[in-house]
């Protein structure tokens, strides 16, 4: 599969990039960002993918997380995704900043007119990485994934369906149970249908409840002062509550900072070198 490259930039000693490819999942143009550590010119690296939040692009980690140096230091490749297809002149896609464009949730739609194109679950965990290990010097045995708010979710329910695949998994104030949550119903709803036993698939809390894959070690951040927290977006007791029954390790860590909206890549960088620390002590093992 071809790629094109967009951009790159020398980080750190490595290099930051930003490549095009047609994606046969999504049946659209998708670019991603990829940062390649100094240790990549001589040597097969582990990946970490990070799945961004709502509205997002593949620019927004890359060029405001300030996670390269970290990645650079334990010699990880970093991956950042776009969060939905682009440009499939599906009527409504534009009209929601929280459904369609910028919000694909990482699922694979199975209504229409979403069916055709918004398949990122299926992207993230397959294609994405197969054009990944096939271009680039990757170990495919040790990967791990993170991501923030709706990437946060992505990032939980693609751990947790898939055992053994990643080594690790970690998010930053993510969402935790879609299916009570309105932005979930929202999105769940639409690209689901109504059917809401089918939304289970998607949701975290309901996927540590039934999860008997190997261990997995769980990094949250959250912020205190997130709006969202409070407007019940969130919803991480309920995600701590069902892996606490379980006997799954999570660390939730209740930070002093702000993660919404403009605010929340300053609350990213803060605790980025500890995700960077937290995924390394696996992939690097």
């Amino acid at each position: 599969m071809a790629l094109k490259q967009v951009s790159s930039n020398k980080c750190f000693e490595g290099f930051q990039k930003v490549f095009e490819h047609d994606s046969a999942e999504l049946k659209c143009k998708m670019k991603f960002g990829i940062y390649l550590p100094p240790k990549a010119e001589t040597a097969k690296c582990p990946v970490l993918y990070w799945l961004s939040g709502l509205t997002c692009t593949e620019q927004n980690f890359i060029t405001k997380a300030a996670f390269q140096q970290a990645a650079a230091e334990h010699g990880l490749i970093v991956v950042a995704p776009d969060t939905s297809p682009r440009g499939c002149n599906i009527e409504g896609e534009d009209e929601s900043w929280d459904f369609g464009t910028g919000a694909g949730f990482y699922v694979d739609a199975t209504e229409d007119p979403w069916k055709t194109n918004y398949r990122m679950y299926s992207y993230i965990r397959d294609e994405l990485p197969k054009l990944i290990n096939a271009n680039f010097p990757t170990d495919p045995e040790r990967m791990s994934i993170f991501g923030h708010s709706m990437g946060g979710h992505g990032a939980l329910i693609l751990a947790l369906k898939n055992p053994g695949k990643y080594k690790s998994v970690s998010a930053f104030a993510p969402i935790c149970n879609p299916m009570q949550c309105q932005w979930g119903k929202k999105a769940l709803g639409g690209y689901l249908g109504p059917d809401a036993s089918k939304w289970e698939a998607y949701d975290a809390t309901q996927l540590v409840k039934s999860y008997s894959g190997s261990r997995l070690d769980i990094l949250i951040d959250q912020g205190k002062d997130d709006q969202f927290l409070s407007a019940g977006q969130l919803l991480p007791d309920n995600f701590i509550a069902a892996c606490t029954e379980r006997k799954i390790p999570v660390v939730f860590r209740l930070q002093q900072a702000s993660c919404f909206c403009s605010a929340c890549y300053f609350f990213i960088a803060s605790f980025i070198n500890d995700h960077i620390k937290h995924h390394a002590k696996y992939l690097n093992a």
